[in-house]
């Protein structure tokens, strides 16, 4: 299950997506009452792809309001910025000595490719509650991870 929490910056987003949808669906609307007006829908290459593109944009829209209406914007804790809570952006080093960063982040605003994992996940769940210097064991399906804080920073990204 998908806790209900998420960045105020995260919460905008999907607003503005729903914004988006919205004007996109009235776009589609016309394109699609165009094509319909071009005759047999049967064999009407136009129709078809309006008709899918509608169903898309209607299944995302109806995502968005019930989501919309499930999460909590959660602002970014500051009466211990030294400790690890949801929001935070969090370098660890790895027991090889490497370096990794992660933001700790609401489900519907995961990236992989920009370091923001979910609070739900296994390494978050870890983190939570941790401080600088602190050792955080994750068990993954290779085996456990030994990560320690090495720093802690928060902000709206």
């Amino acid at each position: 299950m998908r806790s209900p929490y998420i960045t105020a910056a995260g919460h905008r987003r999907l607003q503005d997506e729903l914004k988006q949808r919205w004007k996109l669906r009235r776009e589609v609307t016309v394109a699609l009452a165009a094509a319909a007006a071009e005759g047999d829908r049967s064999e009407n290459a136009e129709y078809i792809y309006r008709k899918k593109q509608l169903r898309e944009i209607d299944r995302r829209i109806r995502y968005l309001q019930k989501r919309l209406d499930e999460v909590q914007p959660v602002a970014a804790r500051t009466d211990n910025p030294g400790k690890v809570f949801f929001g935070a952006t969090v370098t660890l080093e790895e027991e090889d000595n490497s370096k990794v960063t992660y933001r700790i982040v609401g489900a519907d605003e995961t990236d992989a490719d920009a370091g923001w994992i979910s609070v739900d996940s296994p390494v978050a769940r870890a983190l939570l509650g941790k401080a600088i210097d602190d050792e955080a064991v994750v068990r993954t399906p290779s085996g456990e991870r030994a990560l320690t804080v090495i720093a802690v920073e928060y902000g709206d990204g």
